[in-house]
């Protein structure tokens, strides 16, 4: 009986509800602003990557390197706490996104650019020869086939992002691990916390899930080749 009052206490779980739809709202806006600009700046980064002069590729290479290697809570202090000191401050919400963002451009980069080498490059030459350019190329041709190979990739990347923006707590971001501590240490109760962890699951495991069919699916359409 005593760890379901402490850990299951339903009357502390009602009356933190509020603080923890909140801390949901916060944390999915995050996760699908962070998806959204990561998604953009790593294709934007392949792109120079592939296509780009030498010192462009160069930069590249060197950018998706460091941030892949880089761990987003240290990024994220970096700009949260770091960066004050010479002029530059950033609400929580801004340095959370822009530490995920970073970091999954890296990867999503990566991602695309295996997409692209898998494309056989005689779908260039052949778009070439019939006077297309090499954006319209790359939206019409050489995307829509890329895009089944890195669809998997890209998802598990996005559920990836979607748990690291517990980290947005460390600074004092109200996302939904916030929300939760907080209503923990108002309440005395760990019940919030359980809380928040069903939460997660509850938005987490239907991504998770869809990651696993893509596999498994993009497994068929190779084997069908």
């Amino acid at each position: 009986m005593d760890l379901i009052t402490t850990f299951f206490n339903w009357d502390i779980l009602v009356r933190s509800f509020p603080m923890l739809m909140r801390g949901v709202g916060n944390t999915i806006l995050l996760g699908v602003a962070s998806i959204i600009f990561g998604g953009a700046a790593g294709l934007l980064v392949c792109l120079m990557r592939l296509y780009g002069p030498k010192p462009v590729r160069l930069f590249a290479i060197a950018y998706v390197d460091f941030l892949r290697a880089m761990p987003i809570l240290v990024l994220l202090i970096l700009i949260y706490y770091a960066l004050p000191f010479v002029g530059i401050r950033f609400s929580s919400f801004t340095a959370a996104t822009l530490a995920l963002s970073l970091v999954l451009s890296a990867f999503t980069a990566e991602v695309c650019r295996a997409g692209i080498e898998n494309v056989p490059k005689g779908q260039f030459e052949a778009a070439s020869a019939l006077g297309i350019g090499f954006w319209t190329t790359m939206r019409t041709v050489i995307l829509p086939q890329a895009l089944r190979v890195i669809i998997p990739p890209l998802t598990s990347n996005c559920v990836s992002i979607f748990k690291d923006t517990a980290l947005a707590s460390v600074v004092a971001m109200p996302d939904l691990l916030k929300q939760a501590t907080d209503a923990q240490a108002l309440m005395a109760n760990p019940t919030p916390l359980i809380g928040a962890a069903a939460m997660y699951l509850v938005f987490l495991l239907p991504l998770v899930r869809l990651v696993s069919y893509l596999e498994e699916r993009g497994k068929r359409q190779m084997t069908a080749r």
